[in-house]
């Protein structure tokens, strides 16, 4: 249960860092890429039932 919760939020930090929103458009792709690594890291975990 905790380990779905954290994936639907790390999603929606995700979409919020897309570069085509206003506020975060001069951050470049550093910051959905890092939360999308982050996303991947913690779907593979809950794939294999280790979180």
């Amino acid at each position: 249960m905790l380990g779905t919760i954290l994936v639907v939020m790390l999603l929606l930090m995700l979409v919020g860092a897309l570069p085509t929103w206003g506020h975060s458009r001069s951050w470049g792709y550093g910051p959905s890429g890092g939360l999308g690594f982050i996303v991947l890291i913690v779907i593979v975990l809950v794939l294999m039932g280790r979180f």
